[in-house]
């Protein structure tokens, strides 16, 4: 059984019939140069950067050496749409201490950032890319002096089994309202700083995304459907209502966790772990209500489930599915909402497991219109430049490709590891790897 990612075609083709899937494959590519018109925005392709975060800033949350080197990088790859890595909105909510956290403080070095992004890819590619800053309280996973100190919506007995977290690390309804303030306050920053747009990030089990599946949470930020999607809808209400017209106000949002009712969100409440898709629905068509109208969609927990989220070759366990299964559910769960929803633009998540064939698959779904945008996340720390070589070329080079090994997963999960692709762009981060994983290759 092949359980790499594709360098061929006929790669593809053979696991992709031998495991009934069925993805589409279009040879004809074109259809990622289109343009894309979003909130008086044009969006130059239907490639798109996803935030995948350096933890490299400085300790008052600007961009760093690395971190300024990676969006140059970005900027002259091509993209259309750049989403601007997690950024947090309070000092409690940083993931780790150089997880990048605008304030009124340091708002030059973003707006600095910006400009030098917008400037590197008209120079490079005679166009400016969208970009859209991914707004965050990291709940669960705060680690703002390095080490944890959780704070949740409610204890998970999946995540915490015997060992439940404090109760007083549960936020309340009235810390939930800053929070909201916060990321509201954050939207304006951004736009000050010159961004596109603002993402209020809403996955991968951070505070906003735990909330969706607080169906035990008493209070108004739990139980009913209104209740645990709250903090995200009134936080972007917050948002269209204060900033500019034509500012993109969006989210990055877990549609499906991937461990069942009443500890996840999307998951059938008749046991089991199948995608439903009636509270995300009536999600997504809320948000539309208040004027958002472009999503970005993902789903699973890359601390917990990271097969779900982004299917790999190799990682810290064996995974219960072919990775390939785990882009099906991906790419056809992310159709699904688009055909429920035609009038959102929406972004796919997962596919840099397809490899060599990622363009021709994606290419297939956008254009038959079950979503819009192509989001290429672990891809294009190891290959910067794959939208200038899909636009150009049609395909992407093999050599260059992300092998999905997970040692950037790897780097990130250590205290101070600053992640990028050690296989890929090994003079950087191959030395870093060995000083925080260990690693002799």
């Amino acid at each position: 059984m092949i359980k790499k990612v594709y360098t061929t075609k006929s790669e593809f083709d053979i696991q992709n019939n031998e495991l009934g899937l069925a993805l589409p494959y279009d040879i004809d590519t074109a259809v990622f140069g289109s343009k894309y018109h979003l909130n008086n925005k044009t969006v130059p392709n239907r490639l798109a950067c996803q935030a995948m975060e350096g933890c490299d800033g400085t300790a008052d949350g600007s961009s760093d050496v690395l971190t300024k080197r990676r969006y140059e990088r970005f900027a002259k790859g091509g993209a259309g749409i750049i989403w601007f890595e997690a950024t947090a909105v309070m000092e409690e909510g940083r993931a780790n201490p150089r997880q990048l956290y605008i304030t009124e403080k340091n708002l030059d070095n973003f707006k600095k950032q910006v400009e030098a992004i917008k400037e590197t890819a008209l120079k490079t590619n005679g166009y400016e890319p969208v970009v859209i800053m991914q707004a965050t309280h990291s709940g669960r996973y705060s680690k703002p002096n390095g080490t944890p100190t959780p704070l949740i919506a409610y204890n998970n007995p999946i995540f915490e089994k015997d060992n439940p977290i404090s109760v007083d690390r549960i936020v309340t309804d009235e810390y939930l309202d800053r929070v909201g303030e916060a990321l509201v306050k954050g939207a304006l920053l951004a736009e000050k700083a010159g961004f596109d747009g603002v993402d209020i990030k809403c996955c991968h089990r951070y505070l906003n995304s735990e909330l969706l599946s607080a169906y035990n949470r008493e209070g108004k930020y739990g139980g009913s459907l209104e209740n645990r999607t709250r903090l995200l809808r009134e936080s972007i209400k917050g948002a269209i209502d204060n900033c500019s017209k034509d500012f993109i106000v969006s989210s990055r949002l877990n549609v499906y966790d991937g461990f069942e009712y009443p500890y996840g969100f999307g998951v059938s409440k008749n046991g089991g772990l199948d995608f439903d898709v009636t509270e995300p629905d009536w999600l997504i068509k809320e948000l539309y209500k208040y004027g958002v109208r472009l999503l970005n969609i993902t789903m699973g927990n890359p601390y917990f489930n990271p097969h779900v989220n982004r299917p790999y070759a190799q990682g810290g366990y064996e995974a219960p599915e072919h990775p390939l299964i785990g882009v099906g559910r991906m790419l056809n769960g992310t159709a699904k909402l688009k055909e429920l929803n035609p009038q959102m633009a929406i972004i796919c998540s997962a596919v840099s497991y397809l490899g060599v064939a990622a363009p021709n698959v994606v290419a297939a779904y956008i254009k038959n219109n079950k979503f819009d945008f192509a989001g290429f996340g672990r891809t294009i720390f190891a290959y910067p430049d794959f939208a200038n070589d899909i636009l150009k070329n049609g395909s992407m080079d093999k050599n260059k490709i992300c092998i999905c090994c997970s040692k950037c997963t790897e780097i990130m999960r250590k205290p101070g590891g600053t992640p990028g692709c050690v296989i890929r762009d090994r003079d950087v981060y191959l030395p870093i790897y060995k000083v925080f994983c260990g690693g002799n290759k």
